[in-house]
């Protein structure tokens, strides 16, 4: 099984993913494909998702049980602690000081 999930991406790539995936709520993609499959996704997702950002989900046979990857800007960054893949939060953007917001 894999999903995955889009945001602020362009309709092009939605439809894309739409021919190949069912979407379940807008911009969250779900199948069940081989690896191939998978990384062919990948990357019509990696070229098409300009501004956006996206991850991709899918079942293995590690701990957790699944693996992923992030793609664009976003405040979750995957890292690794010890072998185990969790997430961490970035800061929130916040003006310099002795700036109007």
């Amino acid at each position: 099984m894999l999903v995955i999930v889009l945001e602020n991406a362009p309709p092009r790539l939605r439809g894309r993913l739409a021919i190949w995936l069912l979407e379940i709520r807008a911009g969250v993609y779900v199948g069940n494909y081989s690896r191939k499959v998978r990384d062919y996704l990948w990357a019509q997702v990696q070229e098409g998702i300009e501004d956006g950002n996206a991850v991709l989900v899918w079942r293995t046979n590690n701990e957790a049980g699944f693996e992923f990857e992030t793609l664009g800007k976003n405040r979750r960054m995957p890292t690794d602690w010890d072998g185990v893949r969790l997430v961490s939060f970035l800061p929130p953007d916040t003006p310099e000081s002795g700036q109007d917001p």
